[in-house]
């Protein structure tokens, strides 16, 4: 098992192909390897070292895939989303306790100011369009003090990542380098990667899912990852076909994206040649698995990720044996049980889903009550409560029913939210769907569901309400049924179920 990010990259052929881009040469594993030593170099003259934390605000890219991976290499790194205010940069510059702060070279936005509230180290990232894919150097604005050079052991933190809480302060998340490199190991024993393999990566690298299962999975190969500038629907066939990729991750919301343009660039899927499509993050409906199974002539492996434990938990295995739709799969790495969603006991049936292997992080920062509630020992191994709620069939497959905080009670009857969008993405008008938890004076909760439309499409809300009606139980059928153009998304676009009623104007309790 390797322990660490730098063991990534080790005994991977020289001049094979690391690190592409639209319009680049590519980045070889020497190349990686020799900007990796040059970076580490770069920040102990800037006095950044083992232990210090590096703040990374970069465009995804190319660039912001090898920070990550030559920044982890000397230092702990934590990305953030370059879509945030300067409010919200200072509160994680501050959270996270950054030493520095890498930006572009002429960057002038708010991380910048708010880095300068708090006296960070500035450090530009000097690239150039004709390098190839990835090379950069890192110049800082001041001197700083001595550093500490040692290169950092599986211990050590790699990576430090705050959860997307939606109704509390977010909970700080330290990664090690053991974490992500067994991450990296099990995605890539569960894909079946190979240095032959080539990654068109999509997703946003501030998030785990790009660095982890899109990135560092394709470098424990020895295989080549072709960073696109973030996800674009429109560009997306274009890039297949100069990146010539053998899979693509991706949330279920930009595989519908993708298959929204799929008819109109027909021949281009068709002549993909892709070995696999992978989906993670948020549900994917059946209805899109097959779809997607069907546009591009290959297995859709839907995985089960978070995280905390440094992203993947669970995958759909690869043929010969089945992908299940509507299922996420079974353990790919950690150790996958169900437990009292209570009591501090494993247990068998439907509960909480609780993992444990080397991938999962040793537990939140400065936060010992959030610890208290999320970890506990039992049959020899300590558990992380991950809040889905799930069951396992006799195949050992795992099917999740929904976050714990998201199943609706309505009036002490529990719904999965999952379970009607599944039924409600059967509707021929219906292309995306979130069911969510409307107030209800007498119930607590009630049944809601944000619906958009297949292009062309009309249908009402009655008409919704009675398909439902004639599939699901009448308590779980959606009171309100609201037609969008687009359901509001999260910075990494996945669909957010927790606060839709406050967002959609829908918070005057029903009743």
């Amino acid at each position: 098992m390797t322990s660490t990010i730098k063991a990534l990259l080790d005994g991977h052929a020289a001049e094979a192909p690391a690190i592409g881009a639209p319009g680049r040469d590519w980045l070889t594993y020497e190349g990686l390897r020799a900007l990796a030593g040059s970076v580490a170099a770069d920040l102990h003259r800037c006095g950044v070292g083992r232990g210090d934390r590096v703040a990374i605000v970069l465009p995804n890219g190319p660039e912001m895939a090898t920070a990550f991976i030559t920044i982890a290499q000397a230092a702990v790194t934590a990305p953030l989303n370059p879509g945030y205010r300067e409010d919200e940069y200072a509160f994680y510059l501050e959270d996270l306790g950054a030493k520095a702060l890498v930006v572009e070279e002429g960057y002038d936005g708010p991380a910048l100011a708010a880095a300068r509230r708090f006296g960070l180290d500035v450090l530009r990232l000097r690239g150039a369009p004709d390098a190839p894919a990835g090379q950069f150097s890192l110049h800082a604005e001041a001197k700083a003090a001595a550093a500490d050079t040692a290169a950092p052991g599986p211990e050590d933190i790699a990576l430090i990542l705050h959860t997307s809480g939606t109704t509390s302060r977010p909970k700080i998340v330290p990664l090690q380098q053991a974490n992500i490199a067994a991450s990296a190991d099990n995605i890539r024993a569960s894909l079946a990667l190979k240095a032959s393999d080539r990654c068109l990566n999509v997703m946003p690298l501030f998030h785990i899912h790009g660095l982890v299962a899109a990135v560092a999975s394709s470098l424990s190969a020895g295989a080549s990852v072709w960073c696109a500038p973030g996800f674009d629907a429109l560009r997306f066939f274009g890039w297949m076909q100069e990146a010539r990729p053998s899979w693509y991750t991706a949330v279920p919301t930009m595989h519908q994206a993708i298959l929204a343009r799929a008819e109109r660039n027909r021949e281009i899927a068709a002549g993909a040649g892709l070995r696999l499509v992978r989906s993670s993050s948020a549900s994917l409906p059946a209805q899109v698995m097959a779809r997607l199974a069907e546009t591009f002539d290959a297995p859709v492996i839907e995985a089960y990720g978070m995280t905390e434990a440094a992203h993947q938990m669970t995958s759909n295995p690869l043929p010969p044996r089945p992908q299940k739709p509507g299922s996420v799969g079974q353990p790919a790495g950690p150790a996958v049980r169900i437990a009292h969603e209570t009591e501090n006991r494993l247990t068998e049936g439907t509960g909480e889903v609780v993992i444990s292997g080397p991938n999962v992080t040793p537990g939140y920062e400065g936060n010992p009550d959030a610890n208290a509630k999320s970890f506990f020992e039992a049959e020899g191994a300590r558990w992380f409560r991950t809040g889905d709620q799930g069951a396992f069939d006799a195949e050992g497959y795992l099917y999740l029913t929904g976050r714990l905080k998201e199943i609706i009670n309505r009036g002490g009857e529990k719904i999965s939210p999952l379970e009607v969008d599944g039924v409600l993405m059967d509707h021929p008008a219906i292309v995306q769907v979130v069911t969510f938890a409307l107030p209800h004076s007498k119930l607590g909760e009630e049944v809601a569901a944000a619906c958009v439309l297949r292009d062309g499409e009309t249908v009402s809300e009655a008409d919704i309400r009675a398909f439902a009606a004639e599939r699901i139980a009448d308590f779980k059928v959606p009171r309100r049924v609201v037609i969008l153009e687009e359901i509001p998304k999260g910075a990494t676009g996945k669909m957010q179920r927790i606060g839709l009623a406050e967002k959609l104007g829908l918070t005057v309790a029903q009743g």
